[in-house]
């Protein structure tokens, strides 16, 4: 079993900055491919953005494109600095890994369905 942590939401105004963290730990044995959600009320789950395996292949969503940069490190953390940010963000962002699954070396993957285990979550407000 994996454990995903997140870190770093909080209160923003609209155009500042915010940078996520998750940390994986637990029975951890090689790398994953990674990737993070959002979910705000009355909406369903929203992907917006992923890394590969390689970490060499990233993928965005279009309302964050340009706005949010996805990164990881050699110890499965997984990094979103988000900048430039909007009300529409507001949200819980959630971090997601393919624990049990293989994964292909440089895809991201951005469905919720591709992830197998996942964190609990963390706030992001940006007031306007």
């Amino acid at each position: 079993q994996v454990q995903l942590v997140e870190s770093g939401g909080g209160l923003v105004q609209a155009g500042g900055s915010l940078r996520l963290s998750c940390a994986a730990s637990g029975r951890i044995f090689r790398r994953y491919s990674m990737g993070w959600f959002r979910l705000a009320p009355g909406r369903e789950r929203e992907f917006v953005a992923a890394i590969s395996l390689s970490a060499d292949t990233t993928n965005y969503a279009d309302s964050v494109k340009g706005r949010f940069t996805v990164s990881r490190d050699d110890q499965n953390t997984l990094y979103l600095q988000m900048t430039s940010l909007k009300p529409e963000d507001t949200a819980v962002y959630h971090c997601a890994v393919r624990a049990g699954l293989s994964s292909s070396f440089r895809r991201p993957y951005d469905r919720p369905d591709d992830y197998d285990q996942w964190g609990q979550g963390i706030q992001v407000t940006v007031s306007s």
